[in-house]
């Protein structure tokens, strides 16, 4: 029997490979498998439903990451895909496999970091399961959301001449992670030694350990009365997430160095390792910010919005995905985000 190795594939490879043979049987189905999250009738509104997993040594390394924080970070990165489908979440559940070293006590912990998520985004824990691991903790959350049905945006709308758009800023939960490995390998090393994040780590830490849904933006949209041609969630990296739409929409992009938001912190610290801070943007990952495109004529609605910039314009598919950098030259974009098989 041959045999095929799933790195070959990648994940979203590997998902299409997976699911090609399944077809929707129900009416109520109005998008299955890939998106940020599945589409689902309910008369005059949809619901939306995604799932995520969290495997300890994959997605988390107890070394330095808190239980509380775990367990927020677990709930906040499930509501980003519903707010990537320009829906407001409402209610999750939440599984576990743990192994015997897990004490009731830790378990608290984890799940007061649920509850504090659950208390911020204003979402209902409604049901769950748990069970045993021969090793580590695993965590699988399924978000549930609802937005009118003219309001849901999907990764394929994007269309030739929409802006490009991105909320918050890129890179920095990229940096909080290196910043704690570099700590970590420091302790391997030497036990005795105390942590010297450097003067840039409070914010990078927060955004890699307890990062934000950007459901602010959903409500935001709704009161300017913008609904985004495609959006999707920047959990694997600028450019991985880029040529997701552009994959889905049958189109091109062309990024502005000078429009991809980066904190003056993600800034300082990326030279800091010898990073330049647009390569940490693209590939990094773990911001769960948003990726969105508009239409041309709501240009003047967003202009001046809070914490967002435009970045780029979408083009015909055939120009490619490309950066146009500070200095006048233009770069087709490589998605190098996160691999999870490798």
């Amino acid at each position: 029997m041959q045999r095929t190795d799933v790195n070959t594939l990648g994940e979203f490879g590997l998902i299409d490979h997976l699911t090609q043979g399944f077809t929707n049987r129900q009416p109520t189905t109005v998008l299955g498998v890939g998106d940020d999250a599945a589409i689902i009738d309910a008369g005059a509104e949809q619901i939306v439903v995604s799932t995520d997993m969290l495997v300890e040594g994959i997605h988390f390394d107890f070394a330095y990451t808190p239980l509380k924080h775990l367990g927020y970070k677990a709930v906040t990165v499930n509501l980003s895909d519903i707010a990537a489908m320009n829906a407001r979440p409402e209610q999750i559940t939440f599984s576990i496999a743990l192994s015997n070293r897990f004490s009731v006590e830790a378990l608290d912990e984890l799940y007061a970091g649920v509850q504090a998520a659950c208390k911020q985004y204003g979402v209902d824990l409604v049901g769950g399961d748990t069970t045993s691991s021969t090793k580590g903790l695993i965590i699988s959350v399924t978000a549930i959301g609802r937005a009118p049905a003219g309001r849901i945006t999907r990764r394929s709308g994007a269309k030739v001449g929409d802006l490009i758009c991105i909320t918050g800023n890129l890179g920095s939960a990229y940096l909080g992670l290196q910043l704690l490995e570099r700590e970590k390998a420091v302790f391997k090393d030497n036990p005795d030694m105390q942590p010297e994040m450097g003067e840039y780590a409070a914010y990078l830490l927060q955004r890699q350990l307890r990062p934000e849904a950007r459901t602010d933006m959903v409500d935001l949209f709704a009161k300017e009365g913008i609904v985004p041609t495609s959006m999707i969630d920047i959990s694997d990296g600028l450019a991985s997430e880029l040529f997701h739409i552009c994959k889905a929409s049958g189109v091109g992009a062309v990024i502005e160095e000078s429009g991809v938001p980066i904190h003056n912190d993600a800034q300082l610290q990326a030279l800091e390792f010898n990073l330049d801070p647009i390569t940490t943007a693209l590939s990094g990952g773990e911001d769960y910010e948003l990726l969105f495109t508009i239409d041309p004529k709501d240009t003047e609605k967003i202009r001046f919005l809070p914490d967002l910039y435009i970045s780029g314009e979408i083009v015909a598919r055939e120009d490619g995905i490309k950066l146009h950098t500070k200095g006048g030259n233009i770069h087709p974009i490589q998605a190098q985000g996160w691999k999870h098989f490798e």
